[in-house]
């Protein structure tokens, strides 16, 4: 099986229904896989789904699920590994990323952020790792982190510092489950281009101008970076971030000083 052929496949993509979810899916779909578009706006799940069975000829779940909620991932797991046998790659993507000052912040949106974006994707990675290991036959899990995991935002305290747990969170979770030939990876998305963002044009303007590469990314950039850590090309991979951020970590571009 190559890096593009993951014929027999299934991979659950959590969020998957728009942005860069979507494009994971896809992605994932045009290669072989089977997708489980997992999703708490179970009609825009829906419609996903039919847009890429139609793009793809693939085979396509979607199904409604609230991350926050043990009871519904466990029923979301159960019923993909139902209908489709087995859950070989994990992508947790669900997240939220309102932006507030951390003095006009309510406990419920610091709640919000952390049970979407920690605790949905403990939730998760549990229900399927448990169905892995009892498979015994290995598998993948790719967590979505960001580059706000390394580098703070002003109105992210909660976003920012939910990555960070998310990237300790794929370190710990990849030590536990090695022995089980399951590898745990987390690729964090520097500024990525997205339908319906809630950014300035300001904004958007300051991040390209200081981004060595000069663009946004697309959600086909992220998604090749988790079709290859998904991959057989990446088994000695694990524990560790791949950054999707056009160098946004690497430095500022300035011209040289002398």
């Amino acid at each position: 099986m190559t890096q593009r052929d993951r014929s027999g496949r299934v991979v659950m993509v959590t969020g998957g229904a728009h942005g860069i979810g979507r494009g994971i899916a896809q992605a994932f779909a045009r290669s072989g896989a089977s997708v489980v578009i997992a999703d708490r706006r179970e009609r825009e799940a829906e419609r996903t789904a039919e847009e890429i069975e139609a793009d793809t000829g693939a085979e396509i779940l979607p199904i409604g699920v609230d991350v926050r909620d043990a009871a519904s991932v466990e029923a979301m797991v159960a019923r993909a590994a139902a209908e489709l046998r087995q859950i070989d790659v994990l992508v947790n993507n669900a997240g939220i990323y309102p932006n507030t000052l951390v003095v006009d912040m309510t406990e419920d949106e610091w709640d919000a952020v952390f049970d979407t974006n920690v605790k949905g994707m403990f939730l998760v990675s549990r229900a399927v790792a448990q169905r892995m290991i009892e498979r015994g036959a290995g598998g993948r899990i790719v967590n979505i982190s960001s580059g706000a995991a390394e580098s703070g935002r002003v109105g992210a305290a909660h976003y920012c510092a939910s990555k960070a747990a998310v990237n300790m969170f794929t370190r710990v979770l990849a030590l536990e489950l090695a022995s089980h030939d399951i590898v745990v990876n987390a690729v964090g998305p520097g500024l990525i281009e997205v339908p319906d963002w809630s950014l300035s044009d300001e904004y958007v303007s300051a991040l390209v101008s200081s981004n060595p590469l000069g663009r946004m990314g697309q959600p086909e950039d992220v998604a090749r970076a988790v079709l290859y850590l998904a991959s057989p090309e990446a088994t000695y991979i694990t524990g560790t971030t791949l950054y999707v951020d056009g160098g946004s970590l690497a430095g500022r571009p300035l011209p040289p000083s002398g």
